[in-house]
């Protein structure tokens, strides 16, 4: 059985980063999806949603996986520590969307929570499976890689 092993600081950004190119092509999709249900159509809120969202949660989710790699080192590796990994990261993730939607729509409204509920769901389905990929990459190969450049 796989335990846990420490991953490095540039494994744990490039993880995040991979993670918010799918989560933020979600999220506008979301956006433009519920806003046209509620026939307020908007490409430009999708986008400022996504864009505000990638880099405040690339950092929010590097001190998440960083405190994840401390509770879970060493551990057998398990699908349910995944998805209790994944259900930590869907509380903080599915409350920063709500109040970025909130904020950039001017209104704290049913079309902000049905945004964050939305991708609750899809982004608890593609988070998990994200998780489970990057499990299956070896550890050194991006350290190893970023070495290679440097020379």
């Amino acid at each position: 059985m796989t335990h846990y092993k420490q991953e490095s600081h540039y494994r744990s950004l490039i993880k995040g980063i991979s993670w918010r190119i799918v989560a933020t092509t979600d999220t506008v999709l979301v956006v433009l999806l519920v806003t046209c249900l509620a026939d307020q159509c908007s490409l430009a809120d999708g986008l400022k949603i996504g864009f505000i969202e990638f880099f405040l949660k690339l950092g929010i989710y590097y001190v998440h996986e960083r405190i994840w790699q401390k509770i879970l080192f060493g551990q057998r590796i398990t699908k349910k520590r995944t998805l209790f990994k994944t259900i930590s990261w869907r509380l903080v993730a599915t409350t920063t969307t709500f109040i970025i939607a909130g904020a950039i729509l001017n209104e704290f409204d049913e079309i902000a929570l049905y945004i964050a509920l939305t991708e609750m769901f899809t982004k608890f389905v593609l988070y998990y499976f994200h998780e489970r990929l990057w499990l299956k990459l070896p550890l050194g190969r991006v350290r190893n890689y970023l070495k290679k450049l440097k020379k």
